[in-house]
């Protein structure tokens, strides 16, 4: 059984979109609800911290350097030191009520990134992409909290997840990596967790952060539930693969309206995790400008 260990003596507020930079063998993630992207180097122990003027949902890195980076408001370009170079696009959606969420790169170095619908009411969320060319396109709407944004290592499927609603789609693409209709890849009940972040192996699997339910699950291809890890927190947000072998599994956890009586029997909501795995992960792409 491959050993979960705590990742260095770190533990945030709302950690998510955990990204391996394989140039620099480096761990980046956005603690969303303080503004920030930290980054850490596993071998030498260096930790960094950008600060932003507000929450960050989700960012990529980018092949020019420095980030692009979904924030409550807009979508910026920002420098390797965070300072907002180029607004790409505002927020499409109402940003008092959805703030975007979730988000990476496909295969072609394209930037995808979903928003949460804050009230609850209905399905008012939805899922954009940022082409090479800078252009804003709404992908995909009538979701109520986009996340697990992920792509299969043959391009002909993307993943997606809607949190709040408890299911996994996923959409096929054309040969121009085009999205066609969505379809339900896995659906949730009570006391199983529901699908936060997620990425997908070298074997197309999809593996996928099960918040509220305590653990990180490997859905086959069809949707079959292979394997589980347990974690010793509640809320997982978000895994991605790394290491020299793309076999280390990064997992956010989150302490959000936990109260502090939880907090005090969990300290480790909040922390990161690793995991050693027997299969590598999908590389991420670098968000490419033309």
């Amino acid at each position: 059984m491959a050993e979960l260990q705590r990742l260095f003596n770190y533990t945030g507020h709302l950690p998510e979109c955990p990204t391996w930079s394989e140039e620099e063998q480096a761990l980046y993630w956005a603690d969303i609800l303080e503004g920030e992207i930290h980054r850490y180097h596993p071998v030498n122990g260096e930790h960094s911290v950008l600060a932003f003027h507000e929450e960050v949902g989700c960012f990529a890195l980018r092949e020019r350097g420095g980030f692009i980076v979904a924030m409550r408001n807009a979508i910026w370009l920002t420098d390797k030191n965070g300072t907002l170079q180029r607004k790409v696009c505002d927020n499409p959606s109402n940003p008092q009520l959805a703030r975007f969420n979730d988000g990476g790169t496909d295969p072609l170095g394209r930037f995808y990134a979903g928003t949460f619908w804050a009230p609850g009411d209905y399905n008012g969320a939805m899922l954009m992409r940022i082409d090479n060319d800078l252009t804003p396109r709404v992908i995909q709407c009538d979701i109520q909290g986009h996340n697990g944004v992920a792509f299969s290592p043959d391009s002909k499927w993307m993943y997606t997840s809607d949190t709040p609603n408890a299911v996994i789609y996923r959409t096929p693409l054309d040969e121009q990596a085009e999205p066609g209709q969505r379809e339900v890849f896995c659906q949730f009940v009570e006391g199983e967790g529901i699908p936060d972040g997620a990425a997908t192996d070298v074997e197309g699997c999809y593996w996928s952060a099960m918040y509220d339910g305590w653990r990180i699950a490997r859905f086959s291809p069809m949707g079959e539930q292979l394997e589980e890890y347990k974690l010793p927190v509640r809320c997982p947000t978000m895994v991605c693969f790394g290491g020299a072998d793309m076999k280390t599994l990064f997992i956010t956890t989150t302490r959000e309206n936990m109260s502090a009586e939880e907090v005090k029997q969990y300290p480790l909501s909040g922390a990161i995790f690793t995991l050693p795995v027997n299969v590598a992960g999908v590389k991420k792409s670098l968000f490419i400008e033309r």
